[in-house]
């Protein structure tokens, strides 16, 4: 082999690392939107379903309008926070949403016959498969965002992200206070 084939090879096999590269980081970026996209739209049924919910427990429960006024502005703060797109706030938001959405249940069971209305059981099922739904599309975005910022991260795919200003994205999780368990008083 000739010097000149050597350095052929080289440089051709170098450039098809970087255009791999590229192409992986890419992908993965892509991968992590799509997945963010997922999130987004299980939290807009989240948002439609919510105030049916309000409406029904509504009639049953009277005297518990601070619990309902709290999942109204929980829901209220989320969507707001949602169109804003700070991850950070979306996701504290949508935790808080969460937290009130577990105590309005709670506060259901003191009411067997709103416990026993179809309408408020069917709604409580969507609510839990769209609750059910959410965890899904964060923990799928959430490994979407790990394989992306592995790669950002590491040699020598860091190379190429640090050329094409790649940047790690954040991780849709929970703060502290969330991680506590619900506490309902009545």
């Amino acid at each position: 082999m000739s010097l000149l084939t050597i350095i052929f090879v080289i440089i051709l096999v170098f450039l098809l690392w970087f255009i791999f590269s590229y192409n992986g980081l890419v992908t993965l970026k892509n991968r992590a939107k799509e997945a963010w996209s997922d999130i987004d739209v299980q939290l807009k049924r989240r948002y439609d379903l919510i105030p049916n919910l309000v409406e029904t427990v509504k009639g049953y429960a009277q005297h518990e309008k601070s619990v309902l006024e709290e999942v109204t502005k929980a829901r209220t703060t989320a969507m707001a926070n949602h169109e804003a797109g700070d991850l950070k706030k979306i996701a504290e938001a949508e935790n808080s949403l969460s937290s009130t959405l577990k105590t309005l249940f709670a506060v259901a069971e003191n009411y067997p016959d709103l416990k026993a209305s179809q309408n408020f059981l069917e709604l409580q099922r969507e609510i839990r498969d769209t609750e059910d739904k959410i965890q899904a599309a964060r923990r799928f975005y959430n490994s979407n965002v790990r394989d992306l910022n592995t790669k950002i991260e590491t040699f020598p795919s860091m190379i190429i992200a640090k050329i094409f200003h790649f940047q790690p994205m954040d991780f849709f999780d929970i703060a502290g206070e969330q991680r506590e368990p619900v506490s309902v008083k009545f």
